[in-house]
C-alpha cells in the first residue's frame, strides 16, 4: 500500500502540495466499467466509476463516490451494441471524445491504490497505461475466482445474486450493463474481497491468468481439475485458452509435474 505523504509530493505535485500537518487521504480503489460503441480503442460511449475506501475503522467501505459520464465513441453505434447498453447516437453526439475525459476520472484528484474491474482486462484495453499513469489493476473476476471457488458461476450480476452483499441498494445497481451501475456491483464484491485478504494479495492474483475452480467446456466440464488424471491435465495444459492452460499447470504443479512449461499469458477467454 502507497505511503500517503508519498501519495501527496506525487501525486498532487509540488505547486499542490498541502501544508502540514493534514488529514492523509485514505487508501481508495476506483472501480470502473465502460460501455463501448464498437471494438476499436477509441469507441467507449460511457464510463461509470465507484469508490471503494479503507476507513478509520481499517475495513473498506462503498462511498458516495460514484457517477458516470458519456463518451462521444467518434462512429455511429452499431444496433448490436445499441440492444446491450442502449446507448443512442444522439444521447452521445455532445459528449466529450475518449482522450479528452478518460485522465480525468482515471486519475482524479487523490491518489489511487488501485483500479478496479470486473473481467479488467476489457477495461485496460480502452484504459492504457498513458491515461491511467500506470496504477495497477484488480480483475474482480480473477479475484473471485480465488476466493470463492464453491460458486457455480462468477460473472458479475451472477456474484450480485448468488452472494448477496450487505449494502448494496438494488436500484443503483441497476439497469445492468450500463457503466456505474454495473461499476458499483463490482465496488460490493471488491469491498468484501478487500476485508478478506490484503490489497498486495488481489493485485499479485489479478496479474496472472484466471485460476478456473473447474473444467469450463467439453466433455469434462463441470469436473475439478484434482479430480482429473494427468495425461488429461496435461492435454489441457496445452489448451489455446491462457486460464485454461494456468488452471492444468498449477494442479500439475500441485503433483510434482513440472514438465510441462508454463508458458502463462494475460489473455482470458474462458467462460466463467
Amino acid at each position: 500500500m502507497r505511503n500517503n505523504r508519498s501519495w501527496i509530493s506525487i501525486c498532487n505535485g509540488p505547486d499542490q502540495r498541502r501544508k502540514w500537518p493534514i488529514e492523509p487521504f485514505p487508501p481508495t480503489v476506483r472501480v470502473i466499467d465502460l460501455e463501448t460503441g464498437g471494438t476499436g480503442l477509441n469507441d467507449v460511449c460511457e464510463i461509470g466509476w465507484q469508490d471503494v475506501v479503507m476507513g478509520k475503522d481499517g475495513k473498506w467501505h462503498v462511498t458516495e463516490e460514484r457517477g458516470a459520464l458519456l463518451v462521444n465513441p467518434g462512429r455511429p453505434i452499431s444496433a448490436d451494441t445499441m440492444a446491450v447498453h442502449h446507448i443512442l447516437d444522439a444521447q452521445v453526439a455532445d459528449a466529450p471524445l475518449w482522450k479528452e475525459i478518460a485522465s480525468k476520472v482515471l486519475r482524479p484528484a487523490g491518489c489511487l491504490e488501485a483500479l478496479a474491474a470486473h473481467r479488467a482486462a476489457f477495461e485496460q484495453r480502452y484504459c492504457t497505461p498513458r491515461l491511467t499513469g500506470g496504477t495497477p489493476w484488480i480483475c474482480t473476476w480473477k479475484c473471485a475466482l480465488r476466493l470463492w471457488p464453491d460458486l457455480p458461476r462468477f460473472s458479475n450480476q451472477m456474484l450480485r445474486y448468488q452472494r448477496m452483499p450487505v449494502g448494496l441498494v438494488h436500484d443503483i445497481g441497476l439497469p445492468a450493463h450500463r457503466a456505474m451501475p454495473d461499476a458499483y456491483v463490482s465496488a460490493h464484491h471488491l469491498r468484501d474481497m478487500l476485508n478478506e485478504t490484503s490489497l498486495d494479495q488481489l493485485l499479485a492474483w489479478s496479474s496472472e491468468p484466471g485460476l478456473l475452480p473447474r473444467v469450463p467446456s467439453g466433455p469434462d466440464r463441470g469436473k475439478r481439475w484434482d479430480s482429473l488424471a494427468d495425461e488429461t491435465l496435461q492435454d489441457f495444459a496445452r489448451d489455446r485458452d491462457a486460464d485454461i492452460r494456468f488452471s492444468a499447470q498449477t494442479e500439475l504443479a500441485c503433483r510434482g509435474d513440472r514438465s510441462e512449461p508454463r508458458t502463462i499469458e494475460p489473455a482470458q477467454k474462458s467462460f466463467l
